[in-house]
């Protein structure tokens, strides 16, 4: 062989790994809402399109949201830990007891801003909730803005109101606070709230006001109560081991487009998504209260044993330092909210 040969054949070589390295990589991305939420069409589609971009088309993605095989709201977690999918959008609290860490946030009246909550949960991750997210890269943890309850045919004003009422519920923390007032939550799929409230399986459901429209749940509606009482948590995770078969050059564009940066996008975002449904409750002639301050007070006093009584539960489970974390959520929440005074 000659040296000309040589030479020929070791660059083709190399060339061959290099391309090789940098092949194009296709990205099984899940999640539960439907395709025009907000999640999906501002959120989850540009973050893939940047990525994409960075890469020069080296990592593609294929997207799953609600209603394909892929987008059952309590598989999101099982399918990106399995590998059934690279990455994955879901709620924290559904299926219960997977993320006790993180779903202390959804305590009642920690914070109805989703800014807040998302900036505490991202803030507290390193610390204090990495340990539930093994064989994950934890991509994002954020939270939306304060829940209403929403119901069809009872009016709810008062803590009264709410006994003995069916009432959807996303998470253990929102359960125990219904149960406290009274109330009989349901554990539901969002995406089976509409049938339930149709055909009077439940009396109302728990949500901010964002998946009222996206769900197309004002034509079974009637009355929301705008109290701000809790918030809910989500994971967006990536399976470690697809995130380690990156080149190093993807890896480095997934972090660019993730983390600290993606998660000061949410109260804004949650803002953007919330007055959509907002003003569609108005337009149909909807009743919206909204919690006075005096209820206020006697709501969050009324759930102090609750809230004790949970933390307990919490503990009991395993997490000895809840309070720690609880009270360092608290701290993060107050921190944002001197940053970002209204």
């Amino acid at each position: 062989m000659t040296l000309k040969t040589t030479l020929l054949t070791a660059t083709a070589v190399a060339t061959a790994f290099a391309t090789a390295a940098h092949a194009e990589t296709t990205l099984k991305v899940s999640h539960y809402l439907p395709a025009v939420h907000g999640i999906h069409t501002d959120f989850i589609v540009p973050w893939s399109e940047d990525v994409t971009a960075c890469t020069n088309g080296e990592v593609q993605f294929e997207i799953s949201p609600a209603g394909t095989q892929l987008g059952n709201v309590a598989r999101q977690q099982e399918q990106v830990v399995a590998g059934v999918v690279d990455i994955a959008h879901g709620l924290s609290g559904i299926p219960r007891g997977r993320f006790p860490r993180t779903s202390l946030i959804d305590m009642p009246f920690l914070t109805d801003d989703a800014g807040a909550a998302s900036y505490a949960l991202w803030e507290l991750f390193p610390d204090y909730l990495a340990e539930e997210y093994k064989g994950l890269k934890v991509l994002a943890l954020h939270a939306h803005n304060g829940g209403l309850i929403h119901t069809n045919a009872n009016k709810v004003e008062t803590m009264d109101d709410l006994a003995g009422l069916r009432i959807r519920t996303p998470s253990p923390a929102v359960s125990d606070m219904l149960s406290f007032l009274g109330a009989d939550p349901q554990g539901l799929p969002p995406g089976d709230v509409y049938e339930s409230l149709q055909r009077g399986v439940i009396d109302g459901t728990v949500f901010p006001w964002d998946p009222v429209k996206s769900f197309g749940l004002n034509e079974v509606l009637k009355y929301h109560l705008d109290l701000g009482a809790y918030t809910v948590s989500f994971f967006f995770v990536m399976n470690q081991r697809s995130f380690d078969a990156l080149s190093p050059e993807a890896q480095a564009c997934i972090d660019k487009y993730s983390g600290a940066n993606l998660v000061a996008k949410f109260g804004d975002w949650w803002d953007a998504w919330d007055a959509p449904a907002r003003q569609d409750a108005i337009d149909a002639g909807h009743e919206i209260t909204v919690l006075s301050d005096e209820e206020r007070a006697k709501w969050k006093e009324a759930l102090r044993p609750m809230m004790q009584a949970y933390l307990q539960t919490v503990k009991d489970e395993g997490v000895d330092n809840a309070d720690e974390i609880y009270q360092a959520m608290q701290d993060k929440v107050a921190e944002y909210q001197a940053a970002h005074p209204e």
